[in-house]
């Protein structure tokens, strides 16, 4: 098991998250299923044997979402951001999460379940920082009005 796991806390969404994320994402997999047992259905208030945690993998990390309840949500606070190596990568991760969930400014995301996601090309965080101020801040005025981001644009801006 890796040091840190996002462990992502689901009403009653859990199972059918983690199948709509290893659908997207290549290397990914269902790890396993815990349920509610006796016990600790009484103290959550779920039915014994319902899904209590799916713990599932994304290109090789893991991730663990848990049947929790109503008392929290997601927010755009804590997201995860997707390298991708080719604009037809970028479209099809956007398309995906993006069905069911609300596009956002400057390649960011809000999926179905409420997670944000962070689409954004490979070199993209190189052309920001750039050590030329005009560069990295003629990429950023591109990118700002963008939701999915495109990379001729932004290569294009970069390049001046």
């Amino acid at each position: 098991m890796q040091k840190v796991t996002p462990f992502l806390w689901f009403n009653g969404q859990a199972e059918e998250a983690a199948n709509f994320y290893t659908s997207i994402f290549k290397n990914s997999r269902i790890v396993s299923i815990a349920r509610y047992g006796q016990e600790n259905a009484r103290i959550a208030g779920k039915p014994a044997g319902a899904i209590m945690t799916v713990s599932f993998q994304l290109e090789g990390i893991d991730f663990i979402a848990l049947n929790g309840g109503a008392e929290f949500s997601f927010s755009p606070a804590i997201s995860f951001l997707i390298d991708c190596a080719s604009q037809a990568e970028v479209d099809e991760l956007w398309e995906k999460l993006c069905d069911g969930g609300q596009a956002m400014q400057c390649g960011w995301l809000t999926d179905r379940f409420g997670i944000t996601w962070q689409i954004v090309p490979s070199g993209l965080r190189e052309m920001l920082s750039d050590p030329d101020p005009a560069r990295s801040q003629r990429v950023m005025k591109a990118m700002l009005p963008m939701k999915k981001l495109d990379i001729d644009e932004l290569r294009g801006a970069y390049e001046g």
